[in-house]
């Protein structure tokens, strides 16, 4: 076993509010939209690029993450879909397991499919507890992965599914409205957490304000992914930048 040693998990447990940009490589894999990208990007100060999707294909995963570490410093991470969604020109692999929902695939069976390919592997693992929130639409993962998310009105449910992944030996936990949500993941929902222990924390889906990653940041979460947002508006990254200066 060749796994790497956790540079990428201190990086995403050092500080809160860092940023991650998220690719779907079916949307965003030729050369010339990886290297604008990451152009803006790089000016933006992004601290992660998170590569995956739901359908994503293995041949368009590995291009994005070759193109990514050819024309970009900052950290390569896979947010898989599936168990083929591998790469080990990333720089570390979310080893996600779907404790929101009751579906065994994605509980621990594309995990027994792919482990001994990632044992071979030379890349960092990071064991995550996802969770899937309601975000006001029918999300790609809900409808893949064929699990129902967590209500937005059931905070003790998404609490207590977050400590029982944590209880189980998960070393972070990602909480997902979904790709296109309408609405994102409630505040509560990461302050509630925070208050039982001090767990890495990643949200996603939805986010499209710089008050709402400020929000994010405030309540304790160490990484908050956008994607949609940013395929839809590639010059919200100079928000970022003006955001992150203002913080500086």
């Amino acid at each position: 076993m060749k796994l790497r040693s956790d540079n990428i998990f201190q990086k995403i447990q050092s500080q809160k509010g860092q940023i991650a940009v998220l690719i779907d490589p079916e949307k965003t894999n030729t050369e010339y939209q990886i290297v604008e990208l990451v152009k803006k990007a790089s000016f933006a100060q992004i601290d992660f690029f998170f590569v995956g999707g739901s359908t994503v294909s293995r041949i368009d995963l590995e291009k994005t993450v070759k193109l990514l570490k050819t024309h970009s410093k900052i950290p390569v991470v896979l947010f898989p879909g599936g168990s083929h969604q591998l790469s080990e020109k990333a720089d570390a692999l979310l080893y996600l397991s779907l404790v929101s929902g009751r579906n065994p695939d994605f509980l621990i069976t594309h995990h027994v499919n792919s482990a001994q390919e990632i044992a071979n592997m030379n890349i960092e693992l990071i064991p995550t507890g996802y969770i899937l929130v309601d975000g006001g639409t029918k999300s790609s993962v809900a409808y893949i992965s064929q699990t129902t998310p967590i209500p937005r009105s059931q905070k003790s449910i998404a609490k207590n599914t977050a400590l029982a992944a944590i209880f189980q030996g998960k070393k972070l936990i990602y909480f997902d409205a979904g790709s296109g949500a309408n609405e994102i993941v409630p505040i509560e929902f990461v302050k509630q957490l925070r208050n039982e222990m001090e767990v890495p924390i990643i949200v996603g889906g939805g986010i499209r304000t710089i008050h709402e990653i400020e929000s994010f940041k405030k309540s304790g979460v160490n990484v908050i992914v956008i994607g949609n947002h940013i395929e839809e508006n590639i010059e919200f990254l100079l928000d970022i930048q003006r955001y992150k200066l203002s913080i500086s």
